[in-house]
């Protein structure tokens, strides 16, 4: 059964790769769409993405890089979506509604749609008239780095049609990855990119200098926060201890791996947003992501006091040590 659906994963960067490497277990035709020829080129040359996870090998008998989208999207049945969020609607502009026809489509992308505020489940069912039923999300928790190394692994894959959602589980479990099911799409893909944000104010607390005491206090805080935001936005019954929300939370707010908590870190240490981005080379989803919760939250009205601790240091430019100090007055 495996063998027979082709996979199209959508993205160049560390997720993407891991994402590929996962579905090459079990399916043997994994299209991957890269937007740079060069990188195609070496990794049809040597077996590797040259800027991301070079130590995984690639296995060409059952992968195919290309940087044509629409060929990668047609030639698949299933796609994943894995770039940043900001870049969403760039990537997939060479596409339209006729190239998803019967596509089961998922995001790995923990991020809103800038200028649409949109999750992506969201902005994929109005830009390309996707069914909601073949809009899934997959979620954490779990670091690409340490899917690279084949560390056991969790991951949770979302759908309201869970048929689906379980199809997508079984292409992708494996020796080092065990997945979970569920039918909450909006409240898993919310959930992940609030965590970026809590992360990056819990990389900010690490560069000031608080310790441990303080962090267990502002995650304790912040995974309450995020289940006041998901029961505004989509109330349905959800343990939000469940490791699709908590565990997502925990491992990004304090793996060495989470890219949103070293560029809290950096941005705590006194470096500028831009300084930060540039040193990084990579993309730090949180960032986007709190200035579309910010304006979403102008709607829903939830309290959400660390997300806008975090919006006013990176968008307003208050100082982090202030904005700490404020924070720990209010957290319990």
């Amino acid at each position: 059964m495996h063998s027979e659906n082709k996979v199209a994963v959508i993205g160049g960067g560390s997720w993407a790769t891991a994402l590929v490497k996962i579905f090459s277990n079990n399916c043997s035709n994994v299209s991957w769409w890269l937007r740079n020829q060069d990188a195609v080129n070496h990794i049809k040359s040597h077996r590797h993405n040259p800027a991301y996870l070079s130590d995984v090998v690639i296995d060409l008998d059952k992968v195919s890089p290309s940087i044509s989208l629409t060929e990668v999207v047609m030639n698949a049945s299933v796609i994943i979506l894995a770039v940043p969020s900001a870049f969403l609607k760039e990537a997939l502009k060479e596409v339209d509604e006729s190239h998803f026809n019967d596509k089961v489509v998922f995001s790995a992308i923990k991020g809103i749609v800038p200028d649409d505020l949109l999750i992506v489940g969201e902005f994929l069912h109005r830009r390309f008239k996707l069914p909601i039923s073949n809009i899934g999300v997959i979620t954490g928790p779990c670091h690409a780095e340490e899917v690279a190394l084949e560390k056991l692994s969790y991951l949770t894959v979302a759908c309201q049609d869970t048929t689906k959602a379980s199809m997508l589980a079984g292409l992708m479990n494996c020796r080092y990855i065990h997945t979970t099911v569920s039918d909450d799409i909006y409240g898993t893909e919310y959930s992940a990119v609030i965590k970026n944000i809590i992360a990056i104010a819990s990389g900010i607390c690490h560069g000031l200098g608080y310790g441990d005491n303080f962090q267990a206090v502002l995650i304790a805080n912040a995974i309450q926060e995020i289940k006041r935001f998901l029961d505004a936005v989509h109330p349905i019954t959800r343990d939000i201890n469940d490791s699709a929300y908590l565990g997502d939370l925990l491992v990004t707010a304090y793996s060495q791996f989470s890219r949103n908590r070293t560029f809290g870190s950096m941005i705590g240490k006194g470096y500028s947003v831009k300084s930060a981005q540039l040193e990084m080379n990579m993309i730090a989803e949180g960032y986007y992501a709190v200035k579309c919760i910010y304006e979403l939250n102008k709607k829903y009205q939830v309290k959400l006091p660390v997300c806008d601790a975090v919006y006013r240091i990176l968008y307003e430019h208050s100082p982090s040590r202030q904005e700490m100090k404020l924070l720990s007055d209010i957290l319990s």
